[in-house]
């Protein structure tokens, strides 16, 4: 969809994202999300994708990976490798940067058991709550923090809300995640030997959260109260 702002250029958008929104796509494995959007937009000017992987490991990963990075360049996104979701708010590349949308699609600490196995469960909330504390320091006073996640057991017990609330971040929206809704969006595992297959996305959803009004521009609380989940609060 575009429409024309009187004396401005062209704004086009896809989905929740509009190509005049400076965003920032953490944690894209082939970068293909990151590529769908600068496509939608015609232009990658005000996006800047990034990946835990460094660039030669990307491409030995994912045989789509460097295509999809000189496509994203040729489009002028910015595109930066070895950055820590836990740890980004320091990067150098980051850290006196805001951005109007922040998106982190299926969020994984890797496969180190079970997905059901409490250990594995905690690894994965720490990863998220690391993200979170980090990304509310690069967004815009009125910005977004978006995060698409698996819905059903046992990813529910994620619980993004409370983790989120660690940050000050309220959740402001929570809608269906469609595939089909960005063209030429793969996802893929990330890890192990299937690194570069995709894995089920059904069902889940795009989880939209903001800098709570009583925080306002308050620094983030970090992950130290983040609840970690017992062996007696597990079904």
């Amino acid at each position: 969809m575009e429409k024309t702002l009187a004396g401005e250029r062209r704004v086009r958008r896809l989905k929740h994202y509009s190509s005049d929104q400076k965003i920032l796509i953490v944690g894209d494995g082939d970068f293909s999300f990151s590529l769908a959007l600068a496509v939608a937009f015609g232009s990658g000017t005000n996006l800047l994708a990034t990946s835990l992987d460094i660039y030669v490991a990307l491409t030995i990963k994912y045989r789509n990976a460097l295509s999809n990075i000189m496509e994203l360049k040729r489009l002028g996104a910015t595109v930066l490798h070895g950055v820590d979701v836990k740890t980004m708010k320091l990067h150098a590349e980051l850290k006196n940067r805001r951005f109007d949308r922040i998106v982190f699609n299926f969020p994984h600490s890797g496969f180190k058991g079970p997905e059901t196995e409490l250990h594995v469960i905690n690894s994965h909330k720490e990863l998220v709550a690391g993200f979170f504390s980090n990304a509310r320091h690069l967004l815009q006073r009125y910005g977004e923090i978006h995060v698409s996640h698996k819905i059903m057991h046992p990813y529910d017990w994620w619980d993004l809300e409370h983790l989120a609330s660690v940050s000050s971040l309220v959740l402001t929206e929570k809608v269906g995640f469609h595939k089909e809704d960005y063209p030429g969006y793969n996802q893929k595992r990330g890890d192990g030997t299937k690194c570069d297959k995709p894995f089920n996305l059904d069902p889940c959803c795009t989880f939209k959260f903001k800098i709570s009004e009583a925080a306002g521009g308050r620094t983030g609380f970090g992950t130290s109260r983040m609840k970690l989940i017992e062996e007696t609060d597990y079904p």
